[in-house]
C-alpha cells in the first residue's frame, strides 16, 4: 500500500523508541501520552513506511 521509505537504523530506532515509551506507560500509567506518542514509531518502524517521509520527500532505504 505504501512504498517503504524508512530502513536501517531508521527503523530499529523507531521500534527501539516506540517500545520504550509505551513501557514507559506501563510504568508510569498517568502519563497516557507516553503510550500515544509511542504507538506512531512502532507502527511507522515495523511497517517501514512513514507519511510524513512521503510528503518531505525523505527516503532511507536503501533501494
Amino acid at each position: 500500500m505504501f512504498k517503504n521509505n524508512v530502513g536501517g537504523m531508521d527503523k530499529i530506532a523507531r521500534i527501539v523508541l516506540g517500545a520504550a515509551m509505551l513501557a514507559a506507560y506501563f510504568l508510569m500509567p498517568e502519563a497516557s501520552w507516553f503510550w500515544l506518542i509511542g504507538v506512531v514509531p512502532l507502527i511507522t518502524g515495523l511497517a517501514g513506511s512513514c507519511p510524513l517521509y512521503t510528503i518531505v520527500g525523505i527516503n532511507t532505504c536503501k533501494s
